[in-house]
């Protein structure tokens, strides 16, 4: 019975040392929200907007080959149309009114490979800050711990910006 129980925990022993041997990506994504399938995306597929006579056949706009057409359906914009926003500018180009904004922001230059060097900058960062032994042997995402500190308390900030003046007409209300 004593040679049964050793050879449980054994076994045991020799199975979570082989689930810790599994093969990892060369840098580990930071949120992996994906099942890793090459499979269709159904949400990709968005059927075109209605057909409708326009009144004035002379306000047509000019046809442009691979440019896109008045049916495409654009879900960003029409999700900022029914917010309340106002019809962003074409594709590539930037409203009037954002101009100076955009102006300003792009003063001191502006970097082509942003994402790349972000996306190496947060892997160094959480590599430094990678969370205790038993976080990094079951390789749980430590993101929500590492960025912790640089978090924003909404309700601070809310009430910060009430005693500024800065009308805030609402918020949600505070979980109990």
């Amino acid at each position: 019975m004593r040679k049964q129980g050793w050879g449980l925990a054994v076994t045991g022993i020799v199975l979570v040392l082989l689930t810790a041997c599994g093969t990892a990506d060369q840098a580990p994504r930071l949120m992996n929200l994906r099942a890793g399938a090459d499979g269709p995306d159904e949400f990709a597929i968005l059927p075109p907007k209605a057909l409708a006579n326009p009144t004035d056949m002379t306000a047509l706009p000019e046809p442009t080959p691979g440019g896109s057409n008045r049916t495409d359906q654009n879900p960003e914009a029409d999700a900022i149309v029914a917010l309340g926003g106002k019809v962003p500018a074409p594709a590539g180009g930037i409203a009037v009114a954002d101009a100076a904004l955009a102006q300003y922001t792009a003063r001191l230059g502006t970097s082509a490979d942003i994402r790349a060097t972000l996306a190496a900058e947060d892997l160094r960062y959480r590599q430094v800050h990678r969370g205790r032994p038993l976080e990094r042997l079951f390789r749980v995402t430590t993101y929500y711990e590492a960025y912790s500190r640089f978090a924003l308390n909404a309700y601070t900030e809310l009430m910060r910006w009430r005693a500024a003046g800065v009308a805030t007409p609402s918020a949600p209300p505070k979980n109990p």
